[in-house]
């Protein structure tokens, strides 16, 4: 089901549209960034700490913890549950971010996971006749059921062309091959190809720096994954991802046990020692590998509290934000499981203040 060009889908967040796809007329600077950075630091006040975490972990009940979140700024459940609530803050962040940046293409950056979520939802729905709608996340720069609609017409106006041009050949690769993988590699790539298109267009090195670290830590995590399923070599120079740090050759080049060399020099080297030895037959649980490779975005990140102002300080807070959202579902599903507070808190990632 491919879509033309000039195919429709009205959507007020297109990247495309008036607002948010015009090349600014002048170069931004840092100073641009003055009035939306003194608000940032007013607001990361608000952000969830590791103390306002251990009183959600330890509270009587669920109320109890919701109540926090509502001091942190996030809005009252209006019957939708948790989820309900973070998709109302995530929309709020965004919508509030995008309106107050010079470029709201900044913003972009961390809504294109979403759209592309949305797109791989709605092409396995579509192949075997499910209804994709419960599954669908709203934050990402296409309304989700807008979306839907428009892939359902063949009409995609206000879509990014590497959206359009990417949903259509997962749609064919999908068709012709019945491997949801391969359609989601696609996807992938195309996913993380924007995001380094826009980090080029608004000139932030900090946040390139941000997207090719992002696909180290995909790489990474795949590279270890193929290695305990015994899938190495042409396999992952199928399925890694460009535009990292650390090129798809050398990665795919390195045995499972060589990864800690590889990623030695770089934000990575503690994670890949892990990986290192997670990867190999009998090495342990994946978890606190995991849990190394988002520490490390963490700490890449966290480095933008040091700027006084600048876009750096706008990446920082967004990235806090997500960062903040799976903090609260970890909580949130450690207490529906009946896990006591330490085995939480060992889930928790390291936080952005």
């Amino acid at each position: 089901m491919p879509f033309p060009a000039g195919s429709s889908l009205s959507t007020p967040n297109s990247p495309l549209s008036s607002k948010g796809g015009n090349i600014l007329s002048h170069q931004i600077k840092d100073i641009d960034y003055l009035s939306i950075s003194t608000r940032i630091r007013a607001m990361e006040n608000r952000l969830l700490t590791r103390e306002r975490m251990d009183r959600m972990i330890d509270a009587r009940e669920n109320g109890e913890a919701m109540k926090i979140l509502t001091e942190c700024g996030y809005p009252e459940d209006r019957g939708g549950g948790l989820e309900g609530v973070l998709a109302q803050a995530r929309a709020d962040t965004f919508r509030d971010i995008a309106g107050a940046v010079p470029d709201p293409r900044l913003a972009e950056i961390f809504q294109l996971k979403y759209d592309y979520h949305n797109a791989k939802v709605i092409l396995k729905a579509q192949a075997v006749g499910a209804d994709p709608e419960r599954l669908l996340l709203a934050g990402g720069r296409y309304d989700p059921r807008e979306l839907l609609e428009g892939w359902r017409r063949e009409e995609l106006q206000g879509c990014s062309e590497e959206f359009q041009r990417a949903m259509a050949q997962a749609w064919t690769l999908l068709r012709e091959s019945r491997d949801p993988q391969q359609a989601d590699l696609l996807l992938d790539r195309s996913c993380y190809q924007e995001m380094e298109r826009l980090a080029k267009a608004l000139g932030s090195p900090f946040l390139l720096g941000y997207v090719r670290l992002s696909v180290d830590v995909a790489n990474l995590r795949t590279a270890v994954r193929a290695a305990r399923m015994g899938k190495e070599g042409d396999f992952l120079r199928r399925v890694l991802l460009p535009g990292g740090n650390v090129s798809q050759q050398t990665v795919a080049s390195a045995r499972a046990d060589t990864l800690g060399e590889v990623f030695q020099s770089g934000p990575l080297a503690q994670a890949a020692q892990l990986g290192a030895k997670v990867a190999l037959p009998g090495g342990g649980s994946l978890t606190a590998f995991e849990k190394a490779c988002d520490d490390a975005l963490t700490a890449y990140l966290a480095a933008a509290r040091m700027v006084p102002f600048g876009e750096q300080t706008v990446i920082g807070y967004l990235y806090a934000k997500e960062l903040e959202f799976t903090a609260v579902r970890t909580i949130f599903a450690g207490r529906a499981a009946g896990l006591d507070g330490d085995t939480i808190r060992a889930r928790l990632r390291q936080t952005y203040v």
